[in-house]
């Protein structure tokens, strides 16, 4: 019995001896908020390849009203059918992180491009990403919702 609570507490000491993971650098949250910077760019320029590469081969993309699309291909493809846009600001509003996981919280907005008898429309709202640093440093999308602070048209 006395063994077994000594093993305990010196295996609950290792555990509150361990060093906690440290907070994610200032270079890290440059090299964020450059991505977040990069994406509003290539979405403006429909650079749909380059932004679902900002993504790990299994993330997965949360537009509003509508279902999430998980894997690169399936985020690209979605990226594909958004709407041209003649204006896109991101803007970050926090990012922190531990270790190999970041978030950033932000604000955007967009306007969609006129098409034929479709007028420009814009849209406000607020967006979430958690990022995992890869094996080489650099920071990938897991997981991005947004949605939006405009209304719903009621009927």
């Amino acid at each position: 019995m006395r063994r077994t609570i000594l093993l305990a507490a010196l295996g609950c000491a290792f555990v509150a001896c361990q060093p906690a993971p440290a907070k994610i650098s200032e270079a890290d949250i440059a090299a964020i908020r450059a991505q977040t910077d990069a994406f509003a760019a290539n979405a403006l320029a429909k650079r749909d390849s380059a932004n679902a590469a900002q993504f790990t081969a299994n993330g997965v993309i949360m537009p509003p009203n509508g279902p999430p699309a998980e894997g690169t291909a399936a985020i690209r493809a979605w990226m594909q059918a958004f709407p041209p846009m003649t204006e896109f600001k991101a803007q970050v509003l926090e990012i922190d992180g531990v270790g190999d996981v970041a978030y950033v919280r932000g604000t955007y907005a967009i306007t969609m491009a006129a098409a034929g008898r479709t007028p420009a429309t814009s849209d406000h709202g607020k967006w979430i990403e958690i990022l995992r640093r890869q094996s080489d440093g650099r920071w990938l999308v897991a997981y991005d919702i947004f949605n939006s602070d405009v209304a719903l048209p009621t009927r």
